[in-house]
């Protein structure tokens, strides 16, 4: 592939496999990889295209404003709430994000989440750990409810593999004409929040984080789910308040919580959801899968050949609403 384009990739050094792989896939194509202003400003100038894999964002700010010809960008992670800088927001550059490529996996594992607490995997641990034997009940989730904050990709791969168990599935959309579809029994918008709360028996969340949706699952909202409901974040940490989380877990007005996003990251040391038995916690690696890395670099080299064929590119994102 000849190509008079030249693509600027934002990496670290353990991105080096991807970098190669990017190469390998666009031949011809100029790839100009760095992690430092020093190594990426001389290309930046004819540069046409930015792909941030994992550069800091002081760095990608600062190049961006370096790329008088930048006309795309494009961001590994599907969250833009970092990416979205007031500069960026204003331009009139296309920025497209990574959303679908792991969806899957975050559907599996809110599957997991669901499963772990109906069936009390942790008490069979800790009993399996002590040498004890004391037989108990499960619960079935066929028949339960699963309400969905963010009825995007992710919320979409999660509600087909909770249709698959049997699960009643409830969606929430920014906006939506529909009221069902082939996976989500019904659908809320925004203003029936509470009510769809209300019925769940497990609530997850897979909003991005913009100003509308910070803080949305507050202190009203944990009050509406019932005591044997539990909680999922697989969005973003600020998506729900965290001290009012910590306060409804420890007081076992929800059941539990399954979490892969926190509001600060790594969890400090002596964070109370370290000690909280009715939690699980995983350090934002619920997509993190032995290819996620490679998915989400052939991902971003399918979308540089439709741009090379001028045709649209996917997950364009909407600068005004920030998803």
């Amino acid at each position: 592939m000849g190509s008079s384009e030249t693509i600027l990739v934002l990496a670290e050094p353990d991105d080096e496999p991807q970098v190669h792989l990017l190469r390998k896939r666009l031949q011809g194509v100029q790839i100009v990889a760095g992690n430092s202003a020093a190594a990426l400003s001389e290309a930046a100038r004819k540069a046409t295209v930015l792909y941030n894999c994992s550069g800091k964002l002081g760095l990608f700010r600062e190049i961006s404003g370096q790329c008088p010809n930048l006309k795309w960008v494009h961001s590994r992670s599907v969250g833009l709430e970092r990416t979205l800088f007031p500069e960026l927001a204003r331009s009139r550059v296309v920025l497209t994000n990574g959303r679908g490529v792991f969806s899957a996996a975050l559907g599996e594992f809110a599957v997991g989440a669901i499963l772990y607490f109906a069936k009390d995997f942790r008490r069979m641990i800790r009993n399996q750990s002590a040498e004890v034997w004391e037989p108990f009940d499960v619960q079935r989730v066929e028949e339960k409810t699963v309400g969905i904050v963010g009825y995007g990709d992710i919320g979409r791969a999660i509600a087909g593999r909770a249709r698959a168990l049997g699960m009643k599935v409830l969606g929430l959309k920014r906006h939506t004409a529909q009221k069902s579809d082939a996976f989500a029994h019904q659908i809320f918008l925004p203003s029936e929040l509470l009510r769809m709360i209300g019925i769940s028996d497990y609530l997850v969340v897979a909003a991005p984080l913009t100003a509308e949706t910070r803080g949305m699952i507050g202190k009203r909202e944990l009050a509406a789910m019932k005591r044997t409901a539990v909680l999922i974040n697989l969005g973003r940490g600020p998506v729900v308040d965290e001290s009012e989380l910590v306060n409804a877990l420890a007081e076992k007005s929800i059941l539990g919580a399954a979490l892969d996003v926190f509001d600060e990251e790594p969890l400090p040391n002596g964070h109370p959801f370290y000690r909280l038995d009715n939690v699980l916690l995983s350090p934002h690696c619920a997509d993190h899968t032995p290819d996620w890395l490679d998915n989400a670099t052939l991902f971003f080299a399918e979308q540089f050949e439709r741009y090379e064929r001028g045709e649209n590119l996917r997950n364009v994102v909407d600068k005004s609403l920030g998803y």
